[in-house]
């Protein structure tokens, strides 16, 4: 099976009659792509950016960004609230959060103990999820909104490639965690979360802030803590996708 990485330059390609059944295409880069006359029963596409800027995606002449919107609106209530754009509507919008969360969390502690270590399909497991929104939240909170020097806990789980944006890998334990360990990291920052929120004003909110991953880029602790919450409700749908696999009986 051929397998293309960084270093394969496929800009601009035409696939022409090609036989692309099965293919995984993962932290791959299709904007701009145009697929004619394809057959696409089956497939699954995960764009967690769908929706930023005046992004589309167009199947049939029809732009289903709308829809797709909409219906996960549905599907996790309070997660329009989102983009809340004062500290009253984020403290809501956090408190909506938090209790999603807690369900997500007690289903997990029904199902059997090594589930939370349980990867589907090359995915992080539930562990893993929890890990990684811990220096998501020291990234845009601790550093970007707070600007701690050094604002990373070592349990914490980076995305692959965050090396390259200048994240020293180094900071973090290998290895993994206990579960337990993985949790209290993981509710120490979501407390510090809300308590952010909690002391928030108008003011405070519009006030500027450097993008933590490239300076040049202006943020404001609005937009910082956007973030948080666009990592929140992303990972939580992951997290339930692959729970939902995990717990259905083999076929």
């Amino acid at each position: 099976m051929a397998t293309f990485g960084q270093s394969d330059d496929l800009h601009g390609a035409r696939f022409v009659e090609t036989d692309l059944r099965g293919a995984r295409f993962v932290g791959a880069n299709l904007s701009g792509a145009v697929l004619r006359g394809v057959d696409i029963q089956n497939a699954e596409i995960d764009a967690p950016w769908l929706s930023e800027g005046d992004s589309f995606l167009r199947i049939n002449g029809v732009d289903v960004v709308p829809l797709v919107e909409a219906e996960l609106d549905r599907r996790f209530p309070g997660r329009a609230q989102r983009r809340a754009a004062d500290p009253a509507g984020l403290q809501a919008a956090w408190a909506v959060l938090e209790r999603s969360w807690a369900e997500v969390l007690a289903r997990v502690a029904a199902m059997p103990p090594d589930a939370v270590d349980v990867s589907v399909a090359g995915e992080w497991s539930f562990a893993q999820t929890l890990r990684h929104l811990v220096p998501a939240t020291d990234t845009w909170l601790r550093r970007g909104v707070l600007r701690v020097e050094q604002p990373y806990h070592p349990l914490g789980l980076a995305n692959a490639g965050a090396e390259e944006d200048g994240l020293d890998l180094s900071i973090f334990v290998t290895g993994t965690p206990s579960y337990a360990d993985v949790q209290a990291v993981r509710a120490d920052r979501v407390a510090m979360v809300r308590d952010h929120l909690a002391a928030l004003t108008p003011e405070l909110l519009d006030e500027p802030r450097a993008n933590p991953w490239n300076a040049r880029y202006p943020e404001t602790v609005r937009s910082c803590l956007h973030v948080i919450f666009e990592e929140e409700w992303e990972h939580l749908r992951f997290a339930v996708r692959d729970l939902d696999i995990i717990s259905s009986p083999a076929e």
